[in-house]
């Protein structure tokens, strides 16, 4: 008979203070503990970059579930990284809206300049490239997120001038907040999630 040796993980030795009052106050307004589940992942996420199983063992001890159905909501949503992404998580479109009008090249192009494939980081962890079912911007087509920000109307230069500028960026802004819509030929769309 083999013996397995388990951890018992204390979610307040894992999760921060501020990450376990956010939580809770999103607990709050649902009408089950297990209905924060997505949001609760969104918060550690947003503090921690990705979700690792250590703070999703964490995330489901503090919100009475099993850590097996947590995943199941991780695994769900394509928003939610599993693995360790880069500081810019670029989701290009590939709908068929997109495909119709340039995604191909813009895909290419961003391959390309970047030098990574779909699913992949940059070496200097700044980029991770991801395929996107829809973005929602089929009559703005070709469309790309990155952040909270959506990309409509691409081609190839004008994907490569936004990742440049995020490239020459010092203080982590997006580009819409750091270069003139004009510098870069794009529609730029904040998206606000609250």
């Amino acid at each position: 008979m083999q013996i397995i040796k388990t951890v018992t993980l204390d979610y307040r030795q894992y999760l921060t203070e501020k990450e376990i009052l956010e939580i809770e106050h999103e607990v709050s307004i649902m009408e089950t503990r297990e209905s924060a589940g997505i949001e609760a992942l969104k918060i550690v996420q947003h503090h921690r970059g990705w979700i690792s199983d250590e703070s999703l063992n964490a995330i489901a001890q503090l919100l009475a579930i099993s850590s097996a159905q947590l995943e199941g909501v991780a695994t769900f949503y394509n928003l939610i990284y599993r693995q360790p992404v880069g500081r810019y998580v670029i989701h290009i479109c590939d709908s068929i809206s997109c495909h119709l009008l340039g995604y191909q090249q813009v895909l290419q192009a961003i391959k390309t300049h970047l030098g990574i494939d779909y699913g992949q980081t940059t070496a200097d962890g700044l980029f991770t490239l991801l395929s996107n079912v829809c973005l929602g911007g089929c009559d703005k087509a070709p469309v790309m997120m990155i952040g909270q920000q959506h990309y409509e109307h691409l081609t190839s230069e004008k994907a490569v001038a936004i990742l440049n500028g995020l490239i020459q960026s010092k203080d982590g802004n997006l580009p819409g907040d750091i270069l003139d819509k004009t510098d870069v030929g794009a529609t730029i769309v904040e998206v606000k999630n609250d």
